[in-house]
């Protein structure tokens, strides 16, 4: 199976550099590119899935809890469409549920996942992670700062111009 370019890059992200914020930043885009009526919900899942990573890791429970619940309502209602992108989506679901039990532990304990690939699905990456010059490991957490707390610490003057211009572009259809 053909599998899209931005999804390859999500997992390379997910599981070699643990960057949930870049995971959630490829995926949306993504989505987004998709015209409206093809826009499908199993991206938003996976977009949700790293967005709760993400706020799981710097402690956000409220942000993970939400996020993780909406990703495993999105998975169980078209667990088909995640098999067909190379996930197994008992397994996934699985996986969900436990990060919610780390959510409610006495502290709270985050630990990264490592989603179960279909041999296909994971020659696709090793292949993308030779063009990219990566190797493929999902053995270490990310204990990189910036990653951690990406989005208080990007550069994000081409967000900001982008907002502007499709500010801009609005009214400009409003007239």
């Amino acid at each position: 199976m053909m599998y899209p370019t931005p999804y390859l890059d999500y997992l390379i992200e997910f599981h070699v550099r643990r960057d949930y914020f870049e995971c959630h930043e490829l995926l949306e885009e993504y989505w987004k590119e998709q015209p409206r009526e093809k826009r499908h919900h199993y991206w938003v899942a996976l977009i949700q899935l790293a967005v709760g990573l993400y706020h799981h890791r710097r402690s956000n429970l409220a942000g993970a809890e939400r996020m993780y619940q909406k990703a495993a309502a999105k998975i169980a209602a078209r667990p088909d469409r995640f098999q067909q992108l190379g996930l197994d989506p008992n397994e996934l679901q699985h996986q969900i549920h436990k990060q919610l039990q780390f959510l409610s532990q006495t502290p709270p304990f985050f630990q990264d996942l490592t989603l179960s690939l279909s041999p296909d699905l994971r020659k696709a990456c090793d292949q993308r992670c030779g063009e990219l010059g990566l190797n493929w490991s999902t053995e270490e957490p990310a204990t990189d700062e910036y990653i951690i707390h990406k989005h208080l610490l990007r550069d994000r003057k081409e967000v900001i111009a982008e907002r502007e211009r499709q500010w801009v572009i609005r009214l400009e259809r409003g007239r």
